[in-house]
């Protein structure tokens, strides 16, 4: 059967043959280094992108037509929702006069359409892809143990912050447990070896969340289970499934049962924090100053609903208000309301928040439609983009992960990686069962031709 970088090379034969093993190679090599040095490193999550970035522009220069030519219809919509809310938010921050340096977010997303079109035409190997994901996943989670339980710091955070190392910990470690399927397509000794490495760093990706005290991130932990059940439930064999299962409770139980993790602290002044807030409004607390401003960018929207008043007239207002006695002073030093739809919808309107649930929903159906694929490795990367949006929808409940650049290299560039690869693997997939039904017509023709 033939590989992706071939089916991508009969698809767009516009780049230079000599040119296409490189770039491939140059591709894979990239994705591998976006999973394994996302968070082990200082902006380690831009390091992969900015490759891919420029891999693309080199081939965009060289020879635009077949990059260009390789988005269909679905492509074109996932395209639509990255480049419509970067477009918006750019706007927005022009009209109301923002600084600068807030561009960052749509820059960097506008940059991702081009990284779709590289691999729409040249995919990654899904081993380097899934390996990078293990060996980031392990390395990760490994570190975060050592900060909390030899360093003895508060929570585990790396060289981001700590809410979006946790959230992009846990994401690692469920895209880990979406190749599964992949790993079941796999021959021999491969398939035994990559089935644990896969859990091992889906374990280890788990286990950097629980490091962080990322509560947001562990109330989506079901939801993304159950993807994985109603994916895998019946494909992956009972002894993979109780194994699977054995380790995530296992890991879990035993962090939660372990007093230096702090876990179990966590879980219980996340409570009481909340008690103390709904019975006299303290939010000198955690999730009391969260639940404080949620109210306040309400009483914002519910005063301009339509148009958002940008960063700097969200400050304004947020200080008028703790001036006027309305919102607590605790409030003062958050930049956002601690949740991504409201912060999007007190700052950019209502267009904000619609762009917004386009970028998350529009990738969910169209990653959702495909889960029920009898290709185990088009379903595996089926998976992985459903859990991708799914997460980030649950992290945006009680943080913004847009604010924070990590949040947006992650989402913008693994939804290009995984949609690329995904529709990459649908064409070959296409292409063979075509190819097929060719040579069937023409041996039954031959045959008909001899009698």
């Amino acid at each position: 059967m033939p590989s992706f970088a071939s089916a991508a090379r009969s698809d767009s034969s516009g780049v230079a043959p000599y040119f296409s093993p490189m770039i491939s190679r140059a591709v894979s090599c990239s994705v591998f280094l976006f999973g394994l040095l996302s968070l082990v490193m200082p902006s380690g999550y831009s390091l992969g992108p900015a490759l891919l970035v420029l891999i693309s522009g080199y081939c965009l220069l060289r020879e635009p037509r077949p990059l260009l030519g390789a988005a269909h219809k679905e492509d074109l919509a996932v395209i639509g929702v990255v480049a419509g809310l970067a477009a918006l938010l750019l706007v927005s921050i022009l009209l109301q006069g923002d600084a600068w340096q807030t561009t960052s977010v749509p820059i960097r997303l506008l940059l991702a359409v081009p990284v779709l079109l590289l691999v729409l035409s040249y995919p990654p190997s899904l081993g380097a892809m899934w390996g990078g994901l293990i060996l980031g996943s392990v390395l990760t989670g490994s570190w975060a143990m050592w900060q909390k339980l030899v360093w003895g710091v508060h929570r585990a955070g790396g060289f981001t912050n700590t809410i979006n190392f946790g959230d992009i910990c846990m994401l690692m470690g469920l895209m880990c447990l979406a190749g599964l399927g992949w790993a079941m397509s796999q021959a021999g000794a491969r398939r035994r070896y990559w089935l644990l490495a896969l859990l091992i760093g889906g374990a280890f990706g788990i286990i950097g969340s629980l490091m962080s005290g990322t509560r947001g991130g562990w109330i989506g932990f079901p939801f993304a289970a159950w993807v994985l059940y109603r994916s895998y439930g019946e494909v992956i064999s009972r002894r993979v499934l109780r194994l699977s299962v054995f380790m995530c409770a296992g890991v879990i139980a035993l962090m939660v049962m372990t007093p230096a993790t702090g876990i179990q602290q966590r879980v219980e002044a996340g409570v009481s924090d909340v008690t103390k807030y709904v019975e006299d409004r303290n939010a000198g607390t955690s999730a009391g100053a969260r639940l404080e401003m949620w109210r306040g960018a309400l009483l914002m929207i519910a005063e301009q609903p339509w148009l958002g008043r940008g960063e700097t007239g969200y400050a304004e207002a947020r200080d008028s208000m703790i001036e006027q006695g309305e919102l607590s002073r605790h409030v003062h030093p958050y930049e956002h309301p601690h949740n991504e739809f409201l912060d999007a919808w007190v700052k950019r309107g209502v267009l904000g928040l619609l762009a917004l649930l386009a970028l998350y929903l529009v990738p969910l159906r169209l990653f959702y439609r495909r889960l029920d694929s009898d290709d185990l490795t088009l379903r595996s990367l089926a998976v992985a983009g459903v859990l991708l949006p799914l997460t980030f929808l649950d992290f945006g409940m009680t943080w913004v992960m847009f604010s924070q650049a990590s949040g947006v290299m992650v989402y913008a560039y693994w939804l290009a990686i995984v949609w690329g690869t995904l529709r990459a693997h649908e064409r070959r997939l296409e292409a063979a069962s075509h190819a097929a039904c060719d040579k069937a017509q023409a041996k039954h023709v031959c045959m008909e031709c001899q009698t």
